[in-house]
């Protein structure tokens, strides 16, 4: 094995152990995931303990074996959360970094925002909870990146 397949194998690897939506400081990482895999970044502002759409969103879609079959072969996921319960909370390191992302991408503050990102870090395209069922929701994020 050369020395990238070696680097892209390991990346796979640590990122497979990992949760489907990457956490915290990982846009970065997700941005050299995209580039690597020749995917879109689907990032993902929302309030998961107080945004019911960002709650149904999540339970209805996100976590659909539909939605996730097509992630895993066109999207690196990126959730940017916005938690208000105190059991919830997230570092002020995490808060500021999630604040400028925000600033950045959701300067509206709506939620839940569902930005997808080339690898360059180009919007694509915006969309949100759409009251549709997860096959529907994949054929609207294809219309989207299409």
């Amino acid at each position: 094995m050369n020395y990238k397949t070696v680097l892209i194998v390991f990346f796979l690897v640590i990122t497979g152990l990992s949760s489907s939506f990457a956490k915290g400081n990982q846009l970065e990482d997700a941005q050299i995931k995209a580039k690597t895999e020749g995917k879109l970044i689907f990032m993902n502002f929302s309030g998961s303990d107080w945004c019911r759409s960002c709650m149904i969103l999540k339970k209805t879609i996100l976590e659909s074996p539909e939605f996730k079959t097509f992630a895993n072969k066109n999207l690196v996921l990126v959730d940017i959360d916005f938690p208000r319960k105190k059991k919830n909370q997230l570092t002020a390191e995490q808060t500021n970094y999630n604040e400028k992302l925000a600033e950045k991408y959701n300067k509206d503050g709506q939620f839940p925002t569902i930005i997808i990102l080339d690898s360059d870090m180009n919007i694509v395209a915006k969309t949100g909870y759409k009251n549709l069922s997860p096959s529907q929701y994949v054929d609207h994020i294809k219309s989207l990146i299409n």
